[in-house]
């Protein structure tokens, strides 16, 4: 395996995407290397709010936007879990550290310090995440399922979940709809 990583990249996922979970999707990779890779996706919210989110773990949210944001659908893998993904990195008890500004906490500690309003300036909060296996990723990638681009944290934090996919694609320069799904030889 080589050394590239696409742990602080977005995957975009090609027009012609067949799987639903991941139709239109844009994620977030937290994690990539010769174990497999960890992402959330960004742009679906999950139908909760987090106002609504951190009354049912006994938190109180009492910021107006930030109690009406969405919590996002991450993915399938653990959709009963949170994972925070903030900035600055803060010093929780459980973060991954993704790049020199923005991290992925899973500790509730971060989750309370946001209730008292110490938290992260800058947050997006998910239930599950999406991961694959050693390789798996790079197969997908080669068989033209995702486009990858350096991420943004602009999109992450300061666009809606709607926005983010058409935002993330205009940071590769053309329009995907004009690619192929198809793997070919020349």
């Amino acid at each position: 395996m080589s050394d590239l990583t696409l742990s602080h990249h977005f995957l975009i996922a090609m027009p012609n995407m067949a799987d639903p979970l991941f139709a239109k999707s844009l994620v977030y990779l937290c994690d990539h290397g010769e174990h497999g890779a960890m992402g959330m996706i960004i742009n679906k919210p999950s139908g909760i709010s987090m106002g609504k989110l951190f009354s049912q773990i006994e938190l109180t949210l009492d910021s107006g936007a930030l109690a009406d944001a969405p919590v996002l659908f991450g993915g399938p893998v653990q959709p009963e879990r949170g994972f925070v993904l903030h900035e600055p990195l803060g010093d929780w008890q459980s973060s991954l550290h993704i790049s020199e500004t923005l991290a992925l906490t899973t500790s509730r500690d971060v989750l309370q310090a946001v209730s008292e309003g110490t938290g992260p300036l800058r947050l997006t909060m998910s239930l599950g995440y999406a991961g694959w296996e050693a390789g798996q990723l790079e197969q997908e990638i080669a068989q033209n399922a995702w486009l990858t681009v350096a991420a943004d944290s602009k999109i992450i934090f300061d666009l809606p979940p709607e926005a983010r996919y058409a935002a993330a694609i205009a940071l590769l320069g053309f329009d995907p709809a004009l690619l192929s799904g198809d793997v070919g030889h020349a």
